[in-house]
């Protein structure tokens, strides 16, 4: 006699909460799942029916949840982010606004860690950004969302009540007796009752429905996180490209006039009969082309303050009123370095894979427990009578008691396969979760390389622009003596140039390398005074 099918066998091979290859169902057999030991093995069917019913009074009092119980995976075995060991600073190019930054493991990150760059308007610009920025408003409503989907669902372990009443005026045929002890045809019914509903959740349907949507509550905690570090990441790096712009568009600016300069000598020199026509169009033409350099430059940098605009949560034409160059922003001196134990724990994204992980191991549960017995529990009371004055007198209550229990015996093995998706789903989360692991292990090392090229490549640029800059003025001298032709002036200036823009925007990749390393690190989150015991607080 097949009573109901209990579980799906699990043969004991399981990972990191990743449940086994199952073998088949079995009837009625003790199976440890989740804490959880249901039925008995190969009895007889009335005992087997016995021991079925205790086991589930048991169960309904105890509680258990099957499935697979999930654990926090282990921080990854590693000690390093890069090959090698970094080196105890990066190089300096000997001069205040070019400092060697340092690595240091005993640094935290603060909770605000854009007040590093020691500028009161980018200060004051993520402030309103964090007030006003509409992609955060919606993390955080998206939140509050998952939150109450987790609380209503909480709901249901708790028995359902509710109330109905019901007037009715009704006439009975003739040819069959009344309904009422007055033999009244014609007669009114009124009838108030509360209905109680009760389902025991003995196998923890809605326990592991609770434990997913608390998974996906916190996923959505750091989706909320991830969004405020990209905000304030994206902030920084746009306020370090404005200031890179601005300081491109005075060098174009020095060069125009420097080029505008040597034409005005080429010109002096011509009417002397010194040089040719060709020597005075060859700068003309070298005049222009630094002035069609000017527009882009300044084009780019309107676009950079309409995107900082948009950040901070206005509309373009209501500007910022912060302006941003180098002599704003300092470059942090001192870089924090969390070790990699401490990256899983601290970045938003893998909290958020790990969170997503979580879910689909509840979900497996889920599964597993649509596939088992469900116990219903209903019980009514009220009263009926004829005229609403009598309603609860004596003689005119009611009540039911119902008990049911119902268990899928056939259907396709569509649950069957059910359960199988949402096991392929949670090896699916846990690939994705080791994937994002590595990519934040590779984000830190990339950026680690980066500072220390920035670096190196920063004081080469400043070098090269030094000695361009100097060979320039020599020749600009020599070119007033007539000493050299317009040749020779022009490669200079062009070399000058193009060394004066690789100086800036080395400069601006320290800087923006700088940013990234906070962000690759998590951020700080954990430091911020709204996040209380890993739980942001809103107002």
């Amino acid at each position: 006699m097949v009573l109901f099918s209990v579980l799906v066998q699990d043969d004991g091979t399981r990972r990191a909460g990743l449940p086994g290859r199952s073998r088949g169902t079995v009837l009625l057999r003790v199976e440890q799942r989740g804490g959880c030991s249901i039925g008995h093995p190969r009895s007889t069917p009335r005992r087997a029916l016995m021991r079925a019913a205790i086991s589930l009074l048991l169960l309904g009092v105890a509680g258990c949840a099957v499935g697979p119980d999930f654990h926090t995976s282990p921080p990854p075995d590693v000690a390093a982010y890069t090959p090698g060991r970094l080196p105890a600073q990066t190089a300096s190019a000997g001069s205040k606004a070019a400092p060697a930054q340092r690595l240091s493991g005993d640094l935290d990150i603060p909770g605000l860690w854009w007040e590093t760059f020691h500028s009161q308007p980018l200060r004051d610009l993520v402030a309103e950004a964090l007030q006003q920025n509409a992609d955060l408003q919606a993390a955080q409503a998206a939140l509050r969302v998952a939150l109450e989907n987790a609380e209503a669902q909480k709901g249901l372990f708790f028995p359902q009540i509710g109330d109905n009443y019901t007037a009715t005026r009704q006439l009975v045929s003739s040819d069959i007796s009344s309904p009422l002890s007055s033999n009244a045809y014609l007669f009114s019914l009124h009838t108030a009752q509360l209905n109680l509903s009760y389902s025991p959740d003995v196998f923890g349907l809605n326990a592991r429905q609770v434990e997913s949507l608390d998974a996906l509550a916190t996923n959505q905690r750091f989706q909320v996180e991830a969004t405020y570090l990209t905000l304030t990441s994206n902030l920084v790096a746009t306020a370090i490209q404005e200031a890179s712009l601005r300081a491109q568009i005075v060098a174009t600016k020095r060069i125009i006039t420097i080029e505008a300069d040597v034409l005005k000598i080429l010109r002096r020199q011509k009417a002397a009969g010194q040089v040719a026509e060709a020597d005075v169009a060859v700068q003309e033409a070298a005049l222009a082309q630094a002035q069609q350099t000017l527009p882009p430059l300044e084009k780019q940098l309107a676009q950079q303050r309409d995107l900082l605009t948009a950040l901070a949560g206005r509309y373009a034409v209501n500007e910022i009123e912060e302006k941003f160059s180098f002599a704003t922003l300092q470059l942090p001196r001192n870089l924090p370095l969390s070790i990699p134990s401490q990256l899983v724990r601290h970045r938003p994204d893998v909290q958020a894979a790990e969170a997503n992980l979580h879910s689909a191991s509840a979900l497996v549960g889920v599964a597993v427990a649509n596939r088992l017995p469900v116990i219903n529990l209903t019980a009514n009371v009220g009263s009926s009578a004829a005229n609403l004055a009598q309603l609860f007198t004596p003689y005119t209550a009611f009540w039911a008691l119902t008990g049911s229990v119902s268990q899928t015996i056939f259907d396709g093995m569509t649950l069957y396969h059910k359960q199988k998706a949402a096991e392929a789903a949670l090896e699916q989360a846990d690939a994705q979760y080791r994937s994002t692991v590595i990519i934040a292990f590779q984000n830190v090392a990339d950026t680690l390389r980066a500072i220390e090229a920035d670096a190196r490549a920063f004081r080469a640029a400043v070098v090269a622009e030094r000695a361009a800059a100097k060979s320039l003025d020599i020749v600009r001298k020599q070119l007033e003596y007539g000493q050299v032709n317009s040749v020779i002036v022009l490669n200079a200036q062009q070399t000058y140039l193009q060394a004066l823009l690789t100086r800036i925007q080395a400069q601006a990749n320290r800087y923006s390398d700088t940013v990234a390393l906070f962000q690759a690190l998590g951020g700080g989150w954990w430091n911020r005074i709204d996040v209380v015991n890993n739980v942001t607080l809103f107002e």
